[in-house]
């Protein structure tokens, strides 16, 4: 009966058919007053996991949300869904504010989103104790754990509220990525009870994954716009530094580009008015640092780039993984260089150093697993293995020998004899390793290829017998040589402050008769003739795709009338002052495009089209897919 309930709401409100992986069973636990704890994908529905609890449940549900500006994309989402919803926060003037709090006070919203430095203030806890809490929802509850990705102080501030409630309501922690630490992290620090635990897989299957290695990060970008932005397409390009995100940002305006920036040095009115503008569509690329990003609702961002490489796995897997948040096909891609190796171990060093809550030996800790948590980001970078595989084989999970939407999967690769260039590599290792000498990848690299630099000639090692040996190879080719023999367990490189190369387990068999090792190199120029095809990608599934729209899942659609709903929706969304994808995602004008809707009862039937979405704005897309049909 309750997922029954649960169904029509889903239909009624969001438009969908059907639950995805794991909704069913969080909601079924909450509307039995279970705490739960839900790892999802990002765009694997986790809001609707809490948004219909608290529809069905009496009183209203408290969700704890990070930022400003998620709230407002949440609320508004909501009511264009006819879900009375409502934000509390600084944002609101004081007029708005009081306005709020007697609306919620009389019984007026179903969910009242809130900041966890909200939490503990005299007002709110005082409005709270006096509402009937249904639930808590802690939304990004990663930031609970200071071994997650952004960790907020007042987050641990959440257990402290929930205790203060005269009745314990059921709680709830919702995250897209988590290690089994920091769930540990999340159940502890909040205090749940016996919570039912979903993780509902972390794959994305829409999403296209890509690693570039271009001479030129900057022309590379322009080039790969010209493709993934066609038509006016929205992407987000993450630097490391303040300093990039300028330079990149200056060179993108130059080019006629609509981009804006964001970073944690800019003033929050221009931070702001920024977002919103990406938000709203009048700019196309966010040009940003990681402090854009958490809890976007934006489900129509059709790329992303990393400019350069990021601190670990899991803050590119969640960083990518703001594209295609409506299941929608969208790609990923790093531009990889050696300098972003050294650029992020700077960025881990000073942040060590400036964390002055930690002892020196808590300091030492937390730097060395940081700096293993960029040797797996940079091993990412530089297998020639199924991407998608080794995502998900680092958060636990088993994926495909290939997944075919993926650079290395999609790439051939032409195989080159590399045996006696390994055996002068490890002679090289064995050499300078024999004299206790500490150096990393490049140094070796420096040795062999017979470079003069005065950090060579000062530690003695252009005595080698194997100084020069490769000297007919460029650097960057020897460089690549011992990424591809450290993979292969030839060399291994420490995890420490400073990497130190050493001979691997794997060299033994060097010394074997019949010793032959091969380097498998992608064929480059196959990467532009992949990028033309993107459109031949798998199709992913939408944010809760129903079994009624399986079927359609990669069927052909008229590129020309979804451009013509692109327009109507941007016009639309000008009219109502609110963001395109609020009036409907780029999946469910796919769907339209298939459907071919010519009635209101067709209407409904399209994924995304709930009863409310249908009545405001079913006329108008109606009337242009009659249109089109017509000319057809």
């Amino acid at each position: 009966m309750e997922t029954q309930v649960g169904l029509d709401l889903l239909k009624k409100h969001f438009g969908y058919d059907a639950f995805r992986e794991g909704q069913a069973e969080v909601i079924g636990a909450l509307l039995a007053g279970r705490d739960a704890v839900a790892i999802m994908p990002t765009g694997g529905g986790k809001s609707v996991c809490y948004q219909l609890p608290a529809l069905r449940m009496p009183g209203v549900a408290v969700v704890v949300s990070p930022l400003i500006s998620l709230m407002a994309d949440q609320v508004r989402s909501l009511r264009e869904a006819g879900i009375p919803a409502a934000f509390l926060n600084s944002s609101l003037d004081a007029g708005a504010f009081g306005e709020t709090v007697r609306a919620a006070a009389a019984g007026a919203y179903r969910l009242l989103y809130v900041a966890p430095e909200r939490l503990d203030t005299a007002p709110f806890l005082e409005l709270a104790k006096s509402l009937d809490v249904s639930l808590v929802a802690v939304d990004e509850a990663h930031c609970i754990s200071q071994w997650g990705q952004n960790f907020r102080p007042s987050y641990l501030k959440i257990a402290d509220f929930i205790a203060q409630m005269p009745r314990r309501p059921a709680v709830s922690a919702f995250t897209a990525t988590a290690t089994l630490r920091v769930r540990e992290d999340i159940i502890r620090a909040l205090g749940l009870k016996d919570p039912l635990i979903v993780i509902s897989g972390f794959n994305r299957p829409n999403l296209y994954f890509e690693v570039r290695k271009p001479q030129s990060k900057e022309r590379e970008l322009l080039s790969l716009l010209k493709k993934e932005g066609a038509g006016g397409r929205s992407g987000i390009v993450y630097c490391a530094t303040r300093k990039t995100v300028e330079a990149v940002h200056g060179a993108l305006l130059k080019k006629g580009v609509a981009a804006v920036r964001y970073h944690a040095g800019l003033l929050d009115a221009e931070r702001h008015g920024n977002q919103e503008d990406f938000l709203y569509d009048r700019a196309q690329v966010m040009v940003a640092t990681n402090a854009f990003g958490m809890g976007i609702d934006k489900p129509d961002v059709r790329w992303v780039v990393h400019y350069n490489m990021p601190k670990s796995v899991e803050a590119y897997y969640q960083e990518a993984g703001r594209a295609g948040r409506d299941g929608a096909p969208a790609a990923c891609y790093l531009f990889y260089s050696a300098a972003d190796w050294q650029t992020q171990r700077f960025l881990i060093e000073r942040g060590a150093e400036e964390n002055a809550e930690l002892s020196a030996a808590e300091r030492d800790a937390v730097l060395e697993k940081d700096m293993r948590l960029l040797r797996d980001m940079a091993y990412y970078a530089k297998t020639e293995a199924c991407l998608r595989r080794y995502i998900l084989s680092y958060f636990g999970e088993r994926g495909d020998a290939r997944c075919d939407n993926c650079g290395n999967c999609c790439l051939s690769f032409e195989e080159t004899d590399a045996t006696a260039w390994a055996r002068a590599a490890l002679n090289c290792v064995h050499q300078i390793c024999a004299r206790g000498w500490p150096f990393g990848k490049t140094m070796v690299a420096d040795v062999l290829a017979g470079a003069g630099n005065e950090k060579v000639r000062r530690a003695g090692l252009a005595g080698l017998k194997t100084f020069g040996l490769l000297s007919e190879l460029p650097q960057r080719k020897i460089i690549d040589l011992l990424d591809a023999m450290e993979q292969d367990g030839l060399i291994e490189v420490s995890a420490d402050r400073y990497p130190v190369v050493t001979i691997g387990g794997e060299a033994g068999r060097a010394k074997e008769a019949g010793f032959r090792y091969v380097v498998r190199v992608p064929k480059r120029e196959e990467k532009s003739e992949r990028a033309e095809a993107g459109a031949k990608r798998p199709k992913g599934r939408g944010a809760a795709a129903g079994a009624g729209t399986a079927s359609r899942e990669g069927a052909p659609y008229s590129e020309e009338l979804f451009e013509l709903l692109r327009t109507l929706r941007r016009e639309l969304a000008e009219e109502a002052d609110i963001p395109a994808f609020v009036v409907f995602p780029d999946a469910a004008l796919i769907d339209m495009c298939r459907v071919l809707p010519q009635n209101e009862e067709e209407f409904l039937s399209v994924a995304g089209v709930g009863q409310a979405k249908c009545a405001r704005y079913g006329p108008a897309f109606l009337e242009k897919i009659q249109e089109w049909s017509k000319k057809k």
